[in-house]
């Protein structure tokens, strides 16, 4: 006689079903398949009931099979740089967040070097790992193009990227951000605004130097010559280091707030007051920003949207009706106790 319910040893003796798995729930095998799927309606005490059933019996949904059925293997690829800076980190994140949402999973691929054959080897590793699309996290400038071919085959988008005529592309406003950022400062009364850039081959440090440059001309400023450095604190304090010694320097707009820190303690180490002596404005708008002492005015971005649109993009792609572009993510300047005035200034709001 065949038992109700799958007993111990017969399940030893092959791998629990999708059938062995409503039988334990006590539901049909269509629910299974529809909590299995990710697809169609289920009320939450019962996919509860019907996910406890798999984990009891070590049902493990096979996905080639499920991927036969729906021509999609619901894993997307991520190809990400670098990990250190704090908008890739926060990008990862909300991509993580955003595929688990609508039933993906990822598959990343890190690349410790943006050389052609490293970001190639990166895409054939992931068309083995059969995903459905690929979410690039590497900005388009650290590409040798000439030596890489994406791949046709798979839906590509881009984060941080200038592709936009040939590739979907999710980015923050980075122009945006850097005009809040310097305009800021001019409205305080600066006569002119200092900038400490990024890496010179940076996407959104070439699209904030250009900003803060555009922004300048169009108010009949000066444009001073612009420091770099590589995103790291200790660069920018030794930006800092030859700002200071430059008696005009009231205000210096610093690409990210990492840089600021090192700036900010360089003016400081000499005596000059922030925000009395010169006014710092950063930007990412770091969580820590808020409790450096002064607290860092900074332009807030937001990673955690444009992860999730990078993953509704590439969605889109794959149904079929996706956008070459999608909006700009926009910023916001936050103003704190880092900027102010210069003496005997004709700022706005001096303090």
């Amino acid at each position: 006689m065949t038992p109700e319910h799958p007993t111990e040893t017969s399940l030893r003796r092959r791998e629990p079903s999708m059938e062995d798995v409503a039988r334990e729930a006590g539901v049909s095998g269509q629910t299974v398949s529809r909590v299995v799927n990710a697809r169609g309606y289920v009320g939450a005490a019962t996919r509860e009931r019907v996910e406890a059933a798999m984990q009891r019996l070590g049902y493990r949904p096979n996905s080639a099979a499920r991927a036969l059925r729906s021509g999609r293997f619901r894993t997307i690829g991520v190809v990400m740089f670098s990990f250190s800076s704090y908008g890739n980190q926060r990008t990862l994140d909300a991509i993580a967040v955003r595929a688990a949402q609508l039933g993906y999973a990822l598959t990343l691929i890190p690349v410790e070097s943006t050389a052609g054959e490293t970001v190639a080897g990166a895409f054939r590793r992931l068309e083995e790992h059969a995903v459905d699309g690929i979410i690039i996290v590497i900005e388009a400038h650290q590409l040798d193009e000439a030596d890489i071919e994406i791949p046709e085959a798979l839906p590509v988008v881009f984060v941080d990227s200038n592709r936009a005529e040939t590739h979907p592309f999710v980015d923050t406003d980075q122009a945006q951000g850097a005009r809040l950022a310097t305009e800021h400062l001019l409205e305080l009364g600066h006569d002119t605004v200092w900038h400490v850039a990024g890496p010179a081959r940076s996407y959104s440090a070439e699209r904030r130097r250009e900003a803060w440059q555009q922004t300048l001309e169009a108010h009949g400023r000066e444009v001073p010559e612009p420091l770099s450095g590589d995103w790291t604190a200790a660069s920018g304090y030794a930006a800092g280091r030859a700002l200071r010694e430059l008696d005009d320097v009231t205000a210096v707009f610093v690409a990210n707030d990492q840089m600021a820190i090192g700036v900010l303690r360089a003016f400081r180490e000499v005596g000059r007051a922030v925000p009395e002596d010169v006014s710092i404005v950063g930007f990412d708008g770091l969580p820590d920003a808020a409790q450096l002492w002064p607290p860092l005015t900074t332009v807030q971005q937001h990673p955690e949207r444009v992860g999730a649109l990078a993953v509704d993009a590439l969605l889109a792609e794959l149904d079929g009706a996706g956008r070459r572009q999608t909006p700009l993510v926009a910023t916001e300047l936050i103003v704190r106790e880092s900027t102010a005035a210069p003496k005997g200034g004709r700022g706005i709001s001096a303090r």
